[in-house]
């Protein structure tokens, strides 16, 4: 059977490496109400509390039910709703589930759902954020003390409690993503003094057709760095595999991510709306909001390869297994 279903997107990272920022950003370019945005990491097997008893980690699989989200996912990729369990990061327990219906796009967040063949099998376009550790650290410091309530000392105690499940669990999903987003300061500067100077590093993995930006001005290639070239395009290899690797400054000019923007624009068939310029690229610094030209730019990127199977058609010709057949995928 043939059917029209949802573009699925799946943002994977560590805890604070900005999966909700980049998914926020992502629907504002696609139009809130035609995304949904699911957070896998409601999938908790237990609250705050029990995990402390037992002395698991929310990292670890076996602190989730990974089986009932990998489920639930393909429901949704077949278009039918699911009743979610809601996660309440703020209390660490749970609240009331929630009637969930996939629109037109479905972005789902978390720490682990690329741990397995069934949940991967998912989703149309797969991400791995990877910023420095040291940075990361900064950012989840931030978060937890002034968002939920921990004192330094419980994050900096927690941090390394989690280290071994990130390094077994989180950190080994990386090699699963099609484009993998570091967000990291300039050579030279510290994270604690960058700020929100950061540049991104995008590793382009060939099993998405990109996006072709090699003729504007501001693109240098094989890092050739020029005036200009606040955009630097060249070939790497990652895991033994060739891959593309994607740099833009944070000293590109409007001007230049303006026009690397409608570069990237240019490249889907037919009319694709423009997203105004401040509606993106917005990330929460403390208890304000700041602006980032490479977080835009990387959003705008990963839009246009959710809208590329839509211009395409692709969503309409794609024949759906039965549910039973993609949840028993082997490893």
């Amino acid at each position: 059977m043939l059917r029209t279903r949802p573009i699925m997107l799946g943002v994977v990272g560590d805890s604070a490496t900005g999966k909700s920022t980049l998914s926020a950003g992502l629907a504002q370019i696609l139009g809130p109400e035609r995304v949904t945005i699911l957070s896998a990491d409601d999938y908790h097997k237990y609250d705050r509390r029990e995990r402390a008893v037992l002395g698991i980690t929310p990292l670890h699989p076996d602190c989730n039910y990974l089986d009932i989200l990998a489920q639930h996912l393909h429901l949704l990729r077949r278009g039918q709703p699911i009743l979610k369990p809601v996660y309440d990061h703020s209390t660490g327990t749970f609240t009331r589930p929630e009637y969930v219906q996939p629109r037109q796009f479905v972005i789902v967040d978390g720490l682990l759902a690329f741990h397995t063949p069934q949940l991967r099998s998912a989703f149309d376009v797969k991400v791995f954020l990877d910023p420095p550790e040291e940075l990361r650290r900064l950012w989840k410091i931030q978060r937890d003390v002034t968002k939920r309530g921990y004192t330094i000392e419980q994050v900096l105690q927690e941090l390394e409690r989690r280290e071994p499940d990130a390094a077994a669990f989180i950190r080994p999903q990386r090699r699963y993503a099609d484009i993998v987003v570091r967000f990291t300061p300039p050579s030279g500067v510290s994270p604690d003094t960058a700020g929100g100077r950061l540049q991104a590093q995008l590793v382009l993995r060939p099993t998405l057709p990109h996006p072709d930006i090699t003729s504007i001005p501001c693109v240098g290639l094989d890092r050739c760095i020029l005036p200009r070239h606040y955009v630097r395009l060249h070939l790497e290899r990652d895991y033994g595999r060739p891959v593309d690797v994607l740099e833009i400054d944070p000293d590109i000019s409007d001007a230049d991510a303006q026009e690397l923007e409608h570069c990237i624009w240019a490249n889907l068939p037919g009319d694709v709306p423009h997203p105004h310029p401040e509606a993106i690229g917005w990330y929460s610094r403390g208890h304000d909001a700041a602006h980032s030209h490479p977080l835009a730019l990387t959003q705008v990127l990963l839009a246009y390869h959710m809208l590329y199977p839509m211009a395409h058609g692709q969503e309409n010709r794609e024949p759906l297994p039965m549910l039973e057949e993609v949840l028993n995928v082997e490893s």
